[in-house]
């Protein structure tokens, strides 16, 4: 089995280099449960976003890297495009048998992967696995984050029948056909929505897993905003009906 790593990348100088390095050092064996136990492979694509500070420098020191187990690419946007945008070029490449997506920002951490891996184990039907965030990690100031992302994942179990705790996690465990075949068109943060709601709508399963999260606010460069919530609560509409 293979897995996809699509790592979408803009201005990350801080942080690029050390996701990378853990994404790439990750032993992919599912630790929970009884599960497979064999080593998963790795095709890591990073996606640099048009970014105005020094990532795409740091990304061009980073030589794409094969091994016998893992193989890596780098690919880069002119202008920013949004991340959204990024994810869809870099699944046009994945080749593996699931895609998950990595943020560049260093909130999630790589070593929880090989946990989001076990929860697809010996399951007959395809399914998606979310990592589920621990709000109790945000700062007093940041709860705002916490009350938009509840908001919009209560305003999607709603619409789409569901009982998901975190719909905007940036770890979204997915098969690559089915990826693939969802036709994403959002180019921002909306994606996260885009990407729930069509899945609920082929009937694709969705479990979720904790997992750790280290949240940054603006000031430490976090992009998302207020709009891109709005943004996100119209995807879901409009999806919907």
């Amino acid at each position: 089995m293979r897995l996809t790593i699509i790592i979408p990348a803009h201005n990350e100088e801080a942080t690029i280099g050390q996701v990378v390095d853990k994404v790439f050092r990750v032993d992919l064996v599912p630790r929970l449960g009884l599960g497979l136990l064999s080593r998963w492979e790795k095709e890591v694509i990073v996606i640099n976003d048009g970014s105005s500070d020094s990532t795409k420098s740091i990304l061009s020191h980073i030589s794409p890297k094969v091994d016998g187990r893992t193989q890596m690419a780098i690919l880069h946007h002119e202008k920013n495009l949004g991340k959204g945008a990024a994810i869809q070029t870099g699944l046009k490449r994945a080749s593996g048998d699931y895609v998950i997506i990595q943020d560049a920002d260093a909130e999630y951490d790589p070593s929880d992967i090989p946990n989001l891996l076990s929860l697809i184990a010996n399951q007959k039907n395809q399914i998606a696995v979310f990592g589920k965030r621990g709000y109790k990690a945000y700062p007093e100031r940041g709860f705002h984050y916490v009350i938009g992302a509840w908001m919009l994942t209560t305003f999607y179990n709603i619409l789409y029948h569901q009982n998901l705790t975190d719909l905007y996690t940036g770890y979204k465990l997915i098969p690559t056909l089915v990826f693939k075949s969802l036709n994403i068109q959002s180019k921002g943060f909306e994606f996260e929505a885009e990407v729930a709601c069509k899945l609920a709508k082929r009937g694709v399963i969705i479990k979720e897993i904790p997992i750790h999260y280290q949240p940054r606010n603006k000031n430490q460069g976090k992009h998302i905003r207020f709009k891109d919530a709005v943004k996100g609560f119209w995807k879901i509409l409009i999806l919907r009906f």
